[in-house]
């Protein structure tokens, strides 16, 4: 629950023992219990009505892709592991696929020779 094991649970109620006294402790539990649910459902709202008025074409948008370590993770990493998946299917090209012509300038169309073993 929230990352919080035993101990920090032990710690949180004696603090609240502390603070708000055995007698307002329950009362200040139910508050904060009765703000969560009312916040749980503000946003549970808010999240179907921004689906209903954005339309059909956004409709699999996820508001959890607007966090920024989700949007860098979607659209940023992504390419780079394209990318990495792409090069280790670029060692299965043959090594030399043209020998350059004697005056150094390539044809159209035609790919420049490299050494597999150099990059």
């Amino acid at each position: 629950m929230f990352g919080l094991g035993w101990p920090e649970l032990l710690a949180l109620v004696v603090i609240g023992l502390l603070v708000f006294g055995p007698e307002k402790l329950p009362q200040a539990a139910q508050q904060a219990g009765r703000t969560l649910r009312q916040l749980r459902h503000m946003a549970n709202n808010a999240k179907a009505d921004l689906e209903a008025n954005l339309g059909p074409e956004f409709k699999n948008f996820d508001p959890a892709d607007l966090n920024p370590k989700a949007f860098v993770r979607k659209h940023l990493l992504d390419d780079v592991e394209n990318d990495w998946n792409a090069s280790s299917a670029a060692e299965s090209v043959p090594a030399v696929a043209a020998a350059a012509p004697p005056g150094g300038e390539l044809g159209f169309g035609e790919i420049p020779p490299y050494d597999t073993e150099a990059t």
